[in-house]
């Protein structure tokens, strides 16, 4: 008789209909391809990166989520393209989705010292639901569970899945010293229902990023310096996602190879429902790079009702460049092309 409560009660679920939201990450310019498709390429070379967020790791609804990302630019046609995969998952693994998408972007040179790159995204996506780890009868003996045991109940073979195609895009503006872009995702509203009584389409979610980049000790950007970089980079990031929207702020300082930042996460003045107040997180970073390698560590302090006993959340971005596609003696004019954004 449980049992058949229990049947009843997921199917319950399944039928109504839910609100999804992307997965976040706080080394937003560490992962520029999952920030912003026109970002495909900026680095000028070949670049891979690789990301893993652990959010909430004291709690049993926590959220883990990793992507890799690999892009390059074609001087000869002034583009970018890029892949990436993006895998997440929620609660006990219980809630799982993969993202693959292609990139292409393509730079426009508007004047001596600004670009703007416009860049497009296509993929395709899976999620997978397991019922919460379910175990039944047929799977316990004399001498305990057997997890190995198939059971003929067939909620414990696994659960639904389902598949769609995911569209994106964006742009970028930007000198040595500024940028500033937006981006769009989920320009189709892909349906992620497991049910087909309902529908449960993702919002659409839209993101603006701007920034100046200020140097001080001397630094000037010419010559050899961008190796020693000495730079002040005040950034924002604002982004909507249904109903809900959430603020950035914050700044990095670079002093090659040592990179430090501190960050704002939520809209103080904004509450979304009576009594809660949308106080995120405080985000602390610490980064190193070393000639094309770049390897970077962040920490949230959670500062909302959750509370430190949630654990915050933990990042890793680790990044690495290739020498570029065409020899360095031709490389003078499209260096000033270069995105001025923090690497972190």
């Amino acid at each position: 008789m449980a049992k058949h409560i229990l049947y009843v009660l997921i199917l319950t679920l399944l039928c109504q209909k839910g609100w999804s939201q992307d997965p976040q990450f706080s080394q937003f310019y560490a992962n520029p391809l999952y920030l912003n498709p026109a970002l495909a390429g900026g680095a000028l070379a070949p670049r891979a990166t690789v990301n893993y967020r652990n959010q909430w790791p004291s709690l049993s609804a926590n959220f883990v989520t990793t992507s890799f990302g690999a892009d390059v630019f074609l001087p000869n046609y002034n583009s970018g393209l890029g892949v990436l995969v993006t895998m997440d998952s929620q609660g006990l693994g219980n809630l799982k989705s993969t993202d693959i998408a292609l990139q292409y972007s393509y730079q426009i040179q508007l004047n001596d010292v600004t670009s703007l790159r416009l860049g497009i995204q296509g993929g395709f996506a899976s999620r997978t639901l397991d019922y919460f780890g379910l175990t039944f009868g047929d799977q316990y003996t004399n001498g305990g569970l057997q997890p190995g045991t198939p059971s003929q109940d067939p909620f414990a073979q696994g659960g639904p899945n389902v598949n769609y195609a995911d569209f994106g895009s964006g742009l970028m503006l930007y000198s040595d010293w500024y940028w500033a872009g937006i981006s769009a995702h989920h320009l189709n509203r892909p349906n992620q229902a497991f049910s087909t009584v309902e529908e449960a389409r993702l919002p659409m979610k839209t993101s603006f990023q701007a920034g100046l980049r200020i140097p001080f000790g001397g630094y000037t950007y010419l010559g050899n310096e961008i190796d020693k970089e000495k730079t002040i980079s005040p950034a924002i990031m604002y982004k909507k996602q249904g109903k809900y929207d959430q603020f950035d702020a914050g700044l990095y300082v670079t002093i090659e190879p040592l990179v430090l930042g501190a960050w704002y996460r939520g809209i103080p003045f904004k509450q979304y429902e009576q009594g809660i107040n949308n106080h995120e997180s405080l985000i602390f970073l610490a980064g190193f790079r070393q000639d094309k390698f770049s390897i970077g560590y962040s920490y949230d302090a959670t500062i909302s009702t959750l509370g430190a006993s949630s654990g915050g959340a933990h990042e890793i971005s680790l990044s690495y460049v290739f020498e570029p596609l065409t020899p360095k003696q031709k490389r003078t004019k499209s260096s000033k092309k270069q995105l001025s954004c923090p690497k972190f």
